[in-house]
């Protein structure tokens, strides 16, 4: 069942703004409940727009007091006022200037868009139609103005005062007891840009010198007391700036850069110009408050963060359809960076780990669309994996397609020809096509049509004429949008290997060349056939995942264990390893459920073996080896008739006669990474950390007594986060004393901790135990559940939502509950609920009684009073099926 859904907001109706913001000034005076803030807009009518519109101000949830139209008052009869916006009739013909004057109330605002109060502090959130909710404004991408802020607050109250750009005049008003900061960016900018935070802060100071030896004052803001848990994100940013310099040839260009971490934020950060605003946990790390896997995200998300002043700021989106221009290319900068600062196989591993896991479920279901969208109803639904994670694959394509110098002369281009202005993913694609002479008409599929591509392979040997033989047909599921899928340009990359473990030199019958190994599949069928082959060989395909696509191909058990231990690439090597446990997992669900209790191959606990004993692999990436699929990985791969019970007996299974069958190899690494030096979040001792407990995990599934005690000693003993977490992780499944007794000195130690405390929640949510459920319901009252913070949400109702076991109960309550919780965060923070919604996305492929139970919970949202936009357009999508 559909509820009646908003209008559509749809690409192919986009139109130029009427009229054009040239300058903002801004005078915020902040005050809790009563903001004033008095805007100047400086107005002209857009000279490619043809007519005499009226003009239109988005607005929302303000107060209007006074409105000036080139110093006149202006009468109620002047305008007319909505509930979402202000419409001016009768504009001036040319240039002009709009006074207005708006009243805000900072704490009743639980939803944080646009200004907001929490905790004390003062923040914006702006995109993407934040600003409506500060002032009445042309609040849309494509309207890019510069920008003069004044804002005033109470001294004792109020005593640190940021805006976006370069510092100005500061002083003190009424005897001291009011203060005031001016800030001037001299960088036209779209109004989602915009950025105000005032509070009681602190700050971690540095400078940086750019390559062409400007100064640049770089701060960290936090509350009092936490800038000693500042450094690593400090560190991250000059080391982000430094690579952007070297690898892109961009340079900061203003004269300060600021960071303020606040604990109630929707995102995890926001690139505003020279004012980033992130969640705190994407800023604070110790070696005891945060694990390696916290580092990481700090690091490369203070980068991507960082990255977005070039891709995002200075060249921004004309429309929000164009999200992917700034946010997957942005993804794509920011893991080149992490790969390039850490174990560049691992770091690919992890990225395509998180592609699958998050954004081919998106192109499997309801909420599919295409890397750029061609229509929405609410764009904060359109912030998905596939905007993001997919955009930058696309972006990485581009790169393999191109070369790394013609893609750099491509995007030196884009720079150069689109600084300061809002771009199109046209745009974007053009300047390639310019640099390189490339056609990439055919390219621009990616960014067309939705859904994940689907590769059929077939490969022969012809041992009489030593030529072998690669077929390679592509398909997919095509949208209801889409009549017929036209065939992507997919870039191959491949290898054939001999039974020695080494590439056979590739030479095509056609005399045509192959660069790097690479193939470009552009038809629908396509044949590749490859001479002087002198021995049957090994083939390798979508080496270092060449592109997002599925991929099928007949192999036996025994060509994915030699994969697993000799092909040259690494990434395939791991991709072998998944193939192979994905094939063995996918047999124990059917045995299951057919009343049998499966066996794990020995070839493939062999080839595990093997890849344990090999000592040129560096311990991050024989961790990722040693990660088998999760419940989730082979939910996708089944894709219908999903039975989660079965699954997870199966994933718990071989996890358990991987660590009783391998037991002395793990237990030898388990003692070998013992921890012997101080902690560093640096790339070698994360990497043995995480190998070290990848083994923990694997013994501790025997589940024996010994083993709990095991994990029960590793949190006991733990030195860093990373141990004590991964630790809690484990204990999380099991019954035990040790597990009660962890949980509670976990508890007591971390209380006063909110970052912290996360985990305690999260872990819980996570459990598989059949008690999980009632826990999580006995934690939403628990005294340190903030029921409105986003990150308490995400880490407990959001943590189970994901849970593959206890969501997906038989009886339908994790589903109830879930449903229940979407509608209570609907009525003050929709954002937060739409995307703890998405968790149903994947219901359509359970088995018959989840399904209904689903779809029951589902039509419940559906037919709810007062939803959301946010809510009302994902609960529609998903029953659309």
């Amino acid at each position: 069942m559909k509820t009646e859904a908003p209008r559509p907001i749809l690409l192919k109706d986009y139109r130029p703004p009427a009229f054009l913001i040239d300058t903002v000034t801004l005078d915020v005076a902040l005050h809790p409940t009563a903001t004033r803030v008095r805007s100047r807009l400086g107005l002209r009518r857009n000279p490619a727009v043809t007519g005499h519109e009226p003009l239109f101000l988005d607005g929302e949830q303000l107060q209007l007091e006074q409105i000036k139209l080139d110093g006149r008052t202006l009468s109620a009869d002047d305008y007319e006022l909505s509930p979402t916006g202000l419409m001016l009739g009768k504009a001036p013909a040319k240039t002009f200037t709009l006074d207005i004057t708006t009243v805000i109330n900072p704490d009743a605002n639980t939803a944080l868009q646009g200004l907001y109060r929490s905790r004390g502090i003062y923040c914006t959130q702006c995109e993407a139609q934040g600003f409506r909710r500060i002032t009445y404004f042309i609040d849309r991408p494509d309207v890019l103005a510069r920008y003069a802020v004044r804002i005033e607050a109470d001294r004792n109250e109020v005593p640190v005062l940021l805006a976006n750009g370069n510092p100005g005049e500061r002083g003190t008003l009424e005897g001291g007891r009011r203060h005031y900061a001016n800030w001037q960016d001299p960088h036209p900018k779209p109004s989602y840009l915009f950025a105000l935070v005032g509070g009681t802060l602190r700050s971690t100071t540095t400078t940086f010198r750019t390559r062409s030896g400007r100064k640049v004052d770089l701060a960290i803001y936090v509350e009092p007391g936490k800038e000693s848990r500042c450094g690593w994100a400090m560190d991250a940013l000059k080391r982000s700036m430094r690579w952007d310099e070297k690898r892109f040839g961009r340079e900061y260009d203003l004269d300060v850069f600021n960071i303020v971490a606040v604990s109630d934020f929707n995102m995890g950060a926001m690139e505003n110009k020279g004012l980033n605003i992130f969640n705190d946990r994407l800023v604070l790390a110790s070696p005891e408050t945060a694990t390696d896997a916290a580092f990481e995200a700090i690091e490369a998300v203070i980068a991507h963060e960082y990255f977005h002043n070039w891709t995002g700021n200075r060249i921004t989106c004309r429309d929000w359809f164009q999200l992917c221009l700034k946010e997957g290319l942005t993804v794509f900068r920011d893991q080149e960076f992490s790969g390039d600062e850490r174990s560049r196989t691992a770091q690919r591993i992890q990225d395509v780990r998180l592609l699958k896991s998050r954004q081919f479920p998106e192109d499997a279901g309801p909420l599919s669309h295409p890397v750029r969208p061609e229509s929405y109803v609410e764009i904060n639904n359109f912030y998905t994996a596939t905007v993001y994670e997919k955009g930058a694959e696309v972006c990485r394509m581009l790169q393999t397609i191109l070369g790394n110098a013609g893609f750099n002369k491509g995007l030196d281009l884009y720079f150069a020809r689109h600084d300061g202005q809002a771009a199109t993913v046209e745009d974007f694609l053009t300047c390639f096509a310019d640099a390189t002479g490339a056609d990439l008409a055919q390219f621009k599929l990616w960014y067309r049509q939705s859904g994940t591509p689907e590769i059929v392979a077939q490969f022969d040997y012809d041992a009489h004429r030593e030529r072998a033989t690669l077929t390679l047909e592509q398909g997919g599921r095509a949208s209801s949008a889409e009549a017929r899928r036209r065939p992507f340009h997919i870039p191959v990359r491949v290898g054939l290997i001999d039974r020695k473990g080494r590439d056979v030199p590739l030479k095509l019958e056609s005399g045509n060349g192959i660069r790097d190994g690479l193939l470009h599949l552009t038809k629908r069928t396509q044949t590749f056939r490859f001479v002087d082959v002198p021995e049957r060989p090994v083939v390798s395909l979508l080496r270092g995942f060449s592109a997002p696509v599925n991929l099928t191909i007949d192999r036996s058990d025994a060509d994915l264990a030699f994969l697993m231990a000799q092909d040259p690439d690494l990434y395939n090597r791991w991709q072998a390893g998944q193939d192979y446990a994905t094939r063995v997992l996918r047999k124990a669900v059917t045995e299951i459920r057919a009343g049998r209790r499966p066996k794990a191959p020995d070839e493939m606990i062999e080839a595990l073996r093997g890849i344990l004993s090999d000592d040129g692999l560096e311990p991050a990436l024989l961790a990722q080896m040693l990660t088998l699929p999760g419940e989730a990985d082979l939910a996708r791969a089944i894709a219908r008739d999903i039975d989660p019970d079965a699954i997870h007996k199966a994933c718990r299974g071989l996890r358990r006669q991987v660590g009783t069958r391998l037991a002395r190899a793990l237990e030898g690494i388990y003692a070998r990474f013992a921890v012997k030096q101080a902690y560093s979040p640096a790339a070698d001792q994360a990497g043995q950390r995480a190998l070290r407990n990848i083994a923990l995990g694997l013994l501790t599934a025997r589940g024996r007594p010994e083993d709990i005690a095991r994990a029960a000693r590793h949190f006991d003993t733990a030195t860093n986060a990373t141990d004590e977490v991964d630790a809690l992780g484990l204990l999380a499944h099991v019954r035990s004393p040790e597990r009660t007794r962890a949980f509670e000195a976990f508890r007591i130690k971390w209380q006063h901790d909110h970052l912290v405390i996360d985990n305690w929640f999260s872990f819980q949510a996570a459990s598989s135990l059949p008690s999980c459920l009632a826990t999580v319901e006995r934690l939403t009252r628990h005294p340190l559940f903030q029921p409105q913070n986003p990150n308490k949400l995400r880490g407990l109702i959001g943590v189970f939502a994901m849970n593959p076991v206890n969501f997906n109960r038989p009886d339908g309550r994790g589903y109830e509950f879930v449903a229940g919780k979407v509608l209570e965060i609907d009525k003050f923070n929709p954002q937060v609920a739409s995307r703890i919604l998405t968790s149903f996305r994947s219901w359509n492929g359970l088995e018959a009684g989840r399904r209904k139970l689903a779809r029951d919970a589902l039509t419940g949202i559906a037919k709810a009073k007062g939803l959301s936009r946010d809510v009302q357009e994902i609960v529609n999508r998903i029953l659309a099926v």
